[in-house]
């Protein structure tokens, strides 16, 4: 039996008075990607921020239940939240990258965390780039504004400044929304290739995109986790009415 990567355990949300995940246990595979699909509101988001503890900055939320990530329990009185966040990287729906150079945004958690001298960092930053396949469009450029990329080099820019701390574990919350057909061709073959490194989940409005890039699907609706399985399973055979309606578009 392989044990899990990450590991959610019952796991309940509150923001506030309102229940927003409910008894949601999920295991999450080392080297896959895992797709989380469901119509809006059902706490796909919700659920991914929990991996890197990202709710913490939303005032009155309250966890209960159990992630672990390798194994630690991240929500543990004593666990450093920083750690757990350059372990697990994080990309946003629409592209934000800092006002920065191209350079300055791969380099940035680096050179806060410190402990890496600068022909490292120059390493580092190369390495990220050319794992977020931007190399060779901006290797002449560094020192020029992130700003003035285009929407798809900006996500691969995002993702490459996630790849700079190594993490174990790539979260994209509908990373491909906000950019157009060829870019998301790009970023959803990006993925295929970097699960071979690092583990994947991506929140997701695109059933097909589920379809086509991931090995595990969960399906959430109304912060409860209906159906996961592997994904070809899934899309073929749905254990549960709810998620055949979904997958054919009865609702969502």
């Amino acid at each position: 039996m392989v044990t899990p990567q990450i590991q959610t355990s019952q796991l309940n949300l509150w923001f506030g008075k309102n229940h927003v995940l409910h008894d949601v246990s999920i295991p999450i595979h080392a080297h896959q990607v895992t797709a989380m699909i469901g119509p809006s509101g059902c706490g796909k988001s919700t659920l991914l921020r929990c991996f890197n503890r990202m709710n913490d900055l939303i005032p009155d939320t309250r966890i209960e239940g159990q992630v672990t990530l390798g194994g630690m329990d991240i929500y543990a009185p004593k666990t450093d939240v920083t750690s757990i966040r350059a372990r697990v990287g994080m990309v946003f729906q629409k592209p934000n990258p800092f006002p920065k150079s191209i350079f300055n945004n791969v380099a940035f958690g680096l050179q806060i965390k410190g402990g890496l001298t600068k022909p490292k960092i120059q390493e580092r930053v190369e390495e990220s780039l050319k794992a977020a396949w931007l190399w060779d469009e901006v290797k002449d450029r560094l020192k020029s504004s992130a700003m003035a990329l285009s929407g798809g080099q900006q996500q691969r820019l995002c993702i490459a400044r996630a790849l700079a701390n190594r993490p174990d574990v790539l979260l994209l919350d509908e990373p491909t929304s906000a950019l157009d057909p060829q870019s998301t061709a790009k970023i959803e073959e990006l993925c295929l290739e970097l699960k071979k490194s690092v583990t994947i989940l991506i929140v997701t409005h695109n059933v097909a995109q589920a379809g086509r890039i991931s090995d595990h699907t969960a399906f959430m609706y109304l912060g409860e986790l209906v159906e996961f399985d592997r994904t070809d399973k899934m899309f073929t055979v749905p254990a549960d009415k709810r998620t055949e309606a979904y997958l054919t578009g009865v609702f969502g």
